[in-house]
């Protein structure tokens, strides 16, 4: 089945404005896989998700929403469907609001992990830092 391109905006419009669900996270996932999901889309799905953990008030229900997200993620991640520096920020300050959970806390690490190694901008200090131990710049 062949869509035009207004009809791949709309059905993108309307998973990102769907209720977060472990169905529509499922939904996203496999369709990240078949095909080019635009990263727009992507971010703003992601920033619905993170939005939904935070604005959930049964505490059963919030762990259970952000191990799902937390798993979501880093799928996404390991399958290099998304950039992790053009979201680092908003789910890393989303790992550290959860780091109670496991799953966060293992997200976390695995940002960390990739940060050191793509020399974001976390981890890496910029050519006119000082030297911590003389405090001289190079």
């Amino acid at each position: 089945i062949r869509m035009s391109s207004n009809q791949m905006k709309e059905y993108f419009m309307v998973l990102v404005n769907m209720t977060m669900s472990l169905h529509s996270m499922e939904v996203v996932n496999r369709l990240t896989t078949a095909v080019d999901v635009p990263p727009e889309f992507l971010h703003l799905y992601i920033a619905n998700c993170i939005s939904a953990c935070e604005k959930m008030k049964n505490a059963f229900m919030q762990n259970r929403l952000v191990r799902l997200v937390c798993v979501f993620l880093q799928s996404l991640i390991r399958n290099k469907i998304i950039n992790v520096q053009s979201i680092f920020i908003e789910v890393q300050a989303f790992c550290i609001e959860f780091s109670r959970i496991r799953e966060a806390a293992a997200l976390f690490r695995l940002l960390k992990t990739l940060d050191g190694s793509t020399g974001g901008p976390a981890m890496a200090p910029g050519p006119t830092s000082p030297n911590p131990t003389t405090g001289v710049a190079p």
